[in-house]
């Protein structure tokens, strides 16, 4: 894996709450695995500016904002830390093959 520490963003449309709860789980997926992303956490106008690598939100939202950002992670479900381990994973992997 890449020495390379990625840069992700964290944000909801319903608000601070939801994205805040996505966070903390994100965040116990990232240090469990040892993930090289170190996690910002913001409103959704934080987008247009983040010059990250990484954004992660609900799926729902994803879909709408997938040309806006370079990679953009969807979670179906925020309290299951395998999808979004396997999620985080397959980024690594792409930006593995990217190198």
């Amino acid at each position: 894996m890449s020495s390379k520490t990625y840069e992700a963003l964290i944000a909801c449309r319903t608000g601070m709450g939801s994205s805040m709860m996505l966070k903390i789980k994100v965040q116990q997926v990232v240090q469990a695995h040892d993930f090289p992303i170190e996690l910002h956490h913001d409103t959704l106008d934080a987008v247009k500016s983040f010059k990250g690598d990484l954004f992660i939100t609900m799926s729902d939202l994803a879909d709408e904002l997938k040309n806006e950002v370079p990679y953009i992670i969807g979670i179906d479900n925020l309290m299951d830390k395998e999808e979004i381990a396997k999620k985080l994973k397959k980024f690594l992997d792409d930006k593995t093959c990217e190198a």
